[in-house]
């Protein structure tokens, strides 16, 4: 009778046994038995047929007992092998997951430049690149995204805005806009790249004027709300303040003797416009760089340049008090009020910046950190 209880919950147990292999068949057989042979010794020694069939209820009764302690054995240990199972899986998944990740971005998402016509001019290369500089590039491609290199990315795009745009030409850009305007994601991710390259203060190739074009596809495009264009309709009231080739915006600045002037008042062949920070690393930089030039010395001594040094913030007890460390042929002074930041006459998120003026305050220069910039802008004028 035991073995056709064990026969009938082996075969109960087929699904289980033939899953986790014989390991468990035997360790199901062997525990069984150990519970049962206790019940079996003495099955020659009943007398009369009740006591057979108290034997025979305390048979099933052990064997029952003895299959559900091995049914919460066998649970707890499949539970603990399954989450260890999982977890490795987890690890091999993520593990494949980003060697494939990286496999593939090198071999079918890396950015790939195309090559110009081998017998073009210089001219003609530099034209066609501007064209055709990300036609190896697939915009309808959104899982580029969530695998992309962006450093990689932002390098293409720094390289392009560098070599192969004009400084105040809005086409190339926005055109790549518009290629890059197959969805939201994709658009959304060129608008990443082009704030990171074009309006980021700390870019090496900021430029304002090729940014102009990014925040009017923002504005333009179907792809965002109402609320989705608030951001960018500030930043190109900004960006469109002070562009090169144009008039500066005039402003009143006050002295420390307390009298107040004009920019368009000032009377020279340039004016170099230094907004500043008391006491600022990069101000104290630039200003050093400003005084060692021997090109803008040589102007200012002559007459032909002027130097606006302006801080446009509240402290003036901190502008007073580092005012002695300015040249002394330099116009040091503040904006009372605040004025320039509050009409947003300047774009003030990035402090110190310089501005070059003509005689007629038209920008040659704008919002820029290098000195090295505002000579060459005034020496190829001179040529």
């Amino acid at each position: 009778m035991c073995y056709c209880f064990l026969v009938h919950i082996w075969f109960s147990c087929y699904k289980f046994c033939f899953l986790y292999g014989g390991f468990f068949s035997i360790v199901l057989i062997f525990f069984l038995a150990s519970r049962c042979v206790v019940v079996i010794q003495p099955k020659a020694q009943l007398q009369h047929k009740f006591a057979a069939k108290e034997y025979i209820c305390n048979t099933k009764q052990t064997i029952y007992d003895a299959m559900r302690q091995f049914t919460i054995a066998i649970t707890i240990v499949c539970a603990m092998v399954a989450l260890v199972g999982c977890t490795e899986r987890h690890k091999r998944t993520n593990s494949a997951g980003d060697t494939g990740n990286v496999g593939q971005s090198a071999a079918t998402y890396r950015f790939r430049m195309v090559q110009p016509p081998p017998a073009a001019t210089p001219e003609n290369k530099a034209a066609y690149m501007a064209e055709h500089y990300w036609d190896n590039f697939d915009f309808a491609d959104t899982l580029f995204i969530a695998r992309a290199d962006t450093a990689e990315m932002a390098r293409a795009l720094a390289i392009y805005a560098a070599n192969f745009v004009a400084p105040t030409d809005h086409a190339p850009i926005r055109a790549l806009m518009q290629r890059a305007s197959t969805s939201k994601r994709m658009f959304d991710y060129f608008v990443m790249l082009a704030e990171k390259v074009l309006h980021d203060p700390n870019s090496p190739i900021r430029n304002e004027e090729l940014y102009i074009p990014v925040l009017e596809a923002q504005i333009a495009t179907p792809l965002y709300d109402d609320y989705e264009r608030i951001a960018p309709r500030y930043d190109l009231q900004l960006a469109m303040q002070n562009r090169i080739g144009r008039r500066a915006n005039d402003f009143a600045y006050t002295l420390g003797s307390g009298r107040s002037a004009r920019l368009y008042a000032l009377r020279a062949d340039y004016v170099l416009l230094f907004i500043n920070n008391p006491g600022c690393p990069m101000c104290k930089q630039i200003q050093a760089a400003i005084a060692a030039s021997p090109l803008l010395g040589e102007l200012q001594a002559k007459g032909s340049l002027k130097v606006l040094a302006i801080y446009p913030d509240s402290d003036i007890d901190a502008w007073r008090e580092y005012a002695p460390t300015m040249p002394k042929e330099w116009i040091n002074a503040y904006d009372k009020g605040c004025v320039i930041d509050n009409r947003r006459l300047y774009d003030l998120r990035a402090i110190p910046a310089m501005y070059l003026l003509d005689a007629d305050k038209t920008v040659l220069v704008r919002d820029s950190t290098s000195v090295a910039e505002i000579e060459y802008a005034i020496a190829v004028r001179q040529k």
